[in-house]
């Protein structure tokens, strides 16, 4: 079977759904490829679920800690498959909207596996059998990314758990191994440590979260170790076998040679891989990169006209909001005025640790590359009165500023950081002075006006 479309999406991410909803609604036959889920990774496997049993793990993280606040508590467990339960159910919320919005949009859901025939034909397979046929002028590529396999000898003998394996768990493990410290490590690992596990995280770089400025990065490593979390750096994964009662044994390397540790779990958190392999795009004639992620200019078009790649496949930043932002500069070059694009875009973003580290802009060590004259103000999160009174005062705060005195990057460790980020955003946003966050009158006593004495302390 042969069918005609104005536009064929393959993919229903964060970019791919809104897309396909907004085409249809402005009168564009639209067709939504999508082989598993609706909704991407960040409904099925990412934002939504991990932040759930995030939320999970911070309650029973608060319910041991009810002594510090004066509130008498007995003996806290774990029902994971509670926690399992509580993450479905939102998960199944998040996706069934998104199903009906597409559907009231009028968009044609093909749930398949789509690969190219030609620069401007879709051949997908469909889940229950036969094969379907489409064309149009305009195709976007949002197929995503998905957990990368780390090449370490043995792995194939292991049942290793990824990212989306590891939150189908139904009892709390009683040691996991963590290969990787980037935020998905970090975010499981302290999860699970909560949850009464006992965690270990190697990292082979010597840092955590290898792009943040090293005073960030140790203050968090600290502050994951002061939970129980055993952090290993400098740190690589030779082998892994299995061992007796089902254990997994781990080999690892560092500067004093190789030792073993043995877990009963094993989180593979090593970076993700573009899902293009499947996608045939050679028959278009579409470029990707060397690591297989499909090359876009700032306008998100990839080389081949009519052709483009919106969301993580593209190997822009892996976030869900950047991914709906791309949905948006698509949506304004097609539909509005045009001439919107990825150039000089800020990149905000959150890792959901606790507490969360929260960023946008410039990093010191990004100034310093860059060859940029900047002044830094420092702050601890025990210097700010809301964090004290809530006995959350780990983490700390940092600003970059430029010498017209506009802000040019802030990062923050702290409690609802997120948040906190997002003030200065604005700010940044608008251009404005950082005297301007100095000066203003923010409501006390709240995080917001802890931006008072950070850029009074501009320098120190």
């Amino acid at each position: 079977m042969t069918a005609d479309f104005d536009t064929i999406i393959i993919g229903s991410g964060q970019a791919g759904g809104p897309l396909a909803g907004a085409l249809a609604k402005a009168g564009r036959k639209t067709a939504l490829v999508e082989s598993t889920h609706v909704g991407g990774t960040c409904i099925n496997e990412g934002c939504t679920p991990t932040k759930t049993m995030i939320a999970s793990a911070r309650v029973a993280y608060l319910a041991r800690r009810g002594a510090d606040y004066g509130v008498k508590t007995g003996p806290i467990s774990v029902d994971l498959a509670r926690v399992r339960q509580r993450k479905r159910d939102i998960v199944a919320s998040f996706r069934g909207g998104s199903e009906r919005g597409l559907a009231s949009a009028g968009v044609q859901l093909i749930c398949g596996r789509g690969s190219f025939a030609g620069p401007h034909q879709v051949s997908v397979r469909l889940n229950d059998g036969g094969q379907l046929s489409l064309t149009a002028p305009l195709i976007v590529i949002n197929t995503g990314t998905r957990p990368a396999r780390p090449p370490v000898e043995g792995l194939e003998s292991v049942p290793a758990l990824d990212s989306t394996g590891i939150m189908e768990l139904d009892a709390v493990p009683e040691h996991l191994l963590v290969l990787g410290g980037g935020y998905v490590g970090l975010e499981f690992g302290q999860m699970f440590r909560r949850f009464g596990s006992r965690v270990t995280i190697v990292q082979r770089l010597s840092q955590l979260l290898a792009r943040e400025d090293a005073d960030i990065a140790e203050q968090l490593t600290q502050i994951l170790r002061d939970d129980g979390v055993d952090i290993l750096l400098s740190t690589e994964a030779v082998r892994v076998r299995r061992v007796a009662d089902e254990r997994i044994e781990l080999t690892v390397r560092s500067s004093s040679g190789e030792q073993s540790l043995t877990g009963s779990h094993l989180l593979l958190a090593a970076g993700r891989a573009p899902n293009t392999e499947q996608l045939d795009l050679a028959a278009a004639g579409v470029n990707v990169d060397d690591h297989g992620f499909v090359r876009v200019n700032e306008r998100l078009e990839t080389n081949v006209p009519g052709i483009f790649a919106l969301g993580d496949v593209n190997g822009g930043p892996a976030f869900t909001h950047i991914s709906y932002d791309d949905y948006r500069i698509l949506r304004t070059n097609l539909l509005g005025k045009g001439g919107a694009t990825t150039k000089n875009r800020l990149v905000p973003y959150t890792v959901f640790t606790d507490p969360q580290l929260a960023r946008v802009g410039l990093s010191q060590d990004d100034a310093r590359r860059q060859g940029i004259s900047v002044r830094i103000a420092r702050m601890p999160m025990s210097y700010v009165a809301r964090a004290l009174e809530v006995d959350e005062s780990r983490g700390m705060m940092k600003a970059i500023v430029g010498s017209d005195d506009r802000i040019l990057g802030f990062t923050v460790l702290g409690i609802e950081g997120g948040e906190l980020m997002a003030v200065v955003e604005m700010a940044m946003l608008g251009g404005l002075p950082y005297q301007t966050l100095k000066d203003a009158i923010f409501a006390h006593p709240t995080l917001a006006e802890s931006l008072n004495n950070l850029f009074a302390n501009l320098g120190g």
